[in-house]
This record gives C-alpha cells, structure tokens and sequence, in this order.
C-alpha cells in the first residue's frame, strides 16, 4: 500500500501554501495525500483578503472520513484558526491513536495576516504539542512560543529546548529568517541533543508557503517510515531545492510560491 499522509490545514486559493502547498508537497515525495480543511482563505501572492473558518464539528468529520477509511502513516497540521477546531482536532487525533504527528504552529501568514487568533495559542501548546512527535517554529513562532524575540542561533537553541518542555517529542526551529546570516540554519532538539541543518541562503522573493511545503516534507519522511532526523534532512534538501527552482519563476505580483515539483522538473530538462 502506498504510504498516506493526511493534512489538517486551511486553504490558500492562491495555491502556494495551506491544503495546496501540503498535497503538492505529499505526491512530490511518494506519498498519497488527504485532507481536512480547516478553513478558507481568499488570498494570493500579494496577502490574505478573507478568512472563513469551517464549523469545528465538519473538521472533525472530515477527519473520521479519512481515517476509518484511508488511515494515514503521518498526519501534519497547520492552519486551526480557532480554539475549538484546536480542540476538536487534538481530541480526534488522539481518538484515532495518531503518532506521527507534525505541528506547523501557524499563526501569520508571509505578508503579515494573523492566521491563529490570539486567545488560541494557548490551546495550541496545551492540547496540540504533547501529541506532536515533530513541532516545526520558525523564528517568529518560537519566540510567540517562549514569550521573546528569538533573533540569533542561541536564542534558536534556548527555544528549542524550552518548546521541547512544552512536550512535542522532536522540535526543528526554522532560521530561515536570522538576520545577516550566509546560510539557512534549522535546529533539531529530542530532548537529548542538537543536530544542525544547513543549507546555502537563496535570494529569491518566491518564498510563499516554504512553512508548510518543509512541515509536509517532515510528515512525507515519516509516512515513509524515516527516523525523524532523516525526516527533516531530506525536507531540509527539498525545500531548499524548491526555493532555488522557485526563483527562477514568478507567479503572482508578491511573494510567489516556491516549485514543489522542482524534481520532475529537473528530470525532464533536455539534456
């Protein structure tokens, strides 16, 4: 049976992140995708226009339908929006006995649009992160996370440990956004040790949707059956590759998406 992963998440009709971003992410790295949506959005490449959240009880629907039925080997989460779809999403993963869980603790969007309300951020650490085996921060979220600014690769650290008592089993804080920094630095905290992730820094204004496109890659090496560091190198590799292809792109007048089937398309080129 092909490996299935299933994402909890709000839509982007501007295709570059959300549901979209996810699925696209899932059938570039050999697994079926599914999908519960949290809500919809009206946005593009230039911000979010609109946002209507789902009733909490047909995400929990959704949720059932995909897994009494399809199953999945990893589920990530994204966009919940609201204290009750948070509650009815952990209370439904934790009924279907979900393990490999990824929690992208999405609360803005690229062009500064509040995805998260802001009384939700303490169901997210309360109910969501004790199921997650894998919490993906960027630098803006860790420091919503820990109460304070997270701007250096210390600070990067100090949060990831921090989070990790806040019970994910694995937390990969993003630094994408370090400032001066030559490379794009992901720290990697099992409550044991540090593992560093690096890669070149690529300039590109297409960078829409790599949050989720990253958290998706992570769900993707699990439902393969990988280990998480080996997860979250391969994500690492492919959504740096997908930032270099995205680069050589535009969509949209804003921040573009980046290319999620960089791969077949590196396969097709003439030779």
């Amino acid at each position: 049976m092909i490996p299935r992963a299933l994402t909890i998440a709000g839509s982007d009709s501007g295709g570059g992140a959300g549901i979209q971003a996810d699925l696209k992410t899932f059938e570039a790295n050999g697994v079926f995708g599914t999908s519960a949506v949290t809500a919809v959005t009206a946005q593009n490449t230039l911000g979010v226009q609109g946002v209507f959240e789902l009733p909490p009880a047909f995400v929990a629907l959704q949720i059932d339908s995909v897994l009494t039925d399809i199953g999945a080997d990893a589920v990530k989460t994204g966009m919940l929006a609201s204290v009750p779809i948070i509650a009815v999403v952990a209370e439904r993963l934790s009924a279907h006995g979900v393990r490999r869980l990824v929690v992208d603790p999405v609360m803005v969007a690229k062009g500064g649009d509040p995805l998260l309300a802001a009384d939700a951020r303490g169901a997210l650490v309360a109910r969501l992160l004790p199921l997650a085996r894998v919490v993906t921060p960027n630098l803006h979220e860790a420091g919503v996370l820990v109460g304070g600014p997270v701007r250096t690769l210390d600070d990067m650290y100090a949060a990831a440990r921090a989070i990790h008592g806040m019970g994910p089993t694995h937390v990969v804080v993003k630094g994408g956004h370090l400032e001066d920094a030559r490379e794009s630095i992901d720290v990697l905290f099992d409550g044991t040790s540090f593992q560093a992730f690096r890669a070149p820094r690529i300039d590109s204004p297409n960078t829409h949707g790599t949050g989720c496109t990253f958290a998706s890659a992570v769900a993707a090496g699990l439902a393969l059956g990988s280990r998480v560091p080996e997860a979250v190198a391969a994500a690492k590799d492919y959504v740096t590759g997908a930032i270099r292809a995205g680069a050589r792109r535009g969509v949209g007048a804003g921040h573009g998406p980046v290319d999620h089937f960089w791969r077949w398309r590196a396969e097709e080129a003439p030779r």
